[in-house]
């Protein structure tokens, strides 16, 4: 037995891109590649996204999320609350701060207005060319999955 390749199984790979089957000098057809169907949206945002627990203390904190905002401790911010959001951002007259930790705490009125409390999950969307974060609570959330899937689904919120 010899360890030869059977010439009729595998082609020999012409430079310019097409093949060449051994024992034929007739080039095959130049082929492009296949189109293939987009089957979800391209991303066309900077954002950065997390997942974080809300502590006893209203506290927060996403590394990849401050990182890519470049939040450091001590940094003075705004927050407020806007349709069910929680609109976090640097403001030089603001009276919270980054904490020593690097976490954003929630003041408890805003907790209270999102209806949020200790080990409730939020999503952190994080706009680092605005400056901005804003955390999505269970119930912005479950209303913009509802309408997401609705879409996606004809009508149906399953």
């Amino acid at each position: 037995m010899t360890d030869r390749p059977i010439d009729s199984v595998i082609p020999a790979v012409v430079p310019s891109g097409g093949f060449k089957i051994r024992g034929d000098s007739r080039a095959a057809m130049k082929r492009p590649p296949l189109p293939l169907a987009r089957l979800a949206p391209t991303r066309d945002s900077s954002a950065v996204y997390g997942l974080a627990t809300l502590d006893v203390h209203g506290r927060v904190a996403d590394r990849a999320v401050m990182t890519a905002l470049g939040w450091g401790p001590g940094l003075r911010l705004g927050i407020r609350e806007s349709g069910g959001l929680i609109i976090v951002g640097a403001d030089r007259q603001g009276v919270f701060r980054v904490t020593r930790e690097g976490h954003v705490r929630l003041p408890a009125v805003v907790r209270q207005w999102c209806g949020l409390t200790a080990g409730d999950r939020v999503l952190l969307a994080a706009d680092p060319a605005a400056g901005r974060l804003v955390l999505h609570p269970p119930a912005s959330l479950d209303a913009v999955v509802a309408r997401v899937h609705a879409e996606a689904l004809g009508g149906d919120e399953a």
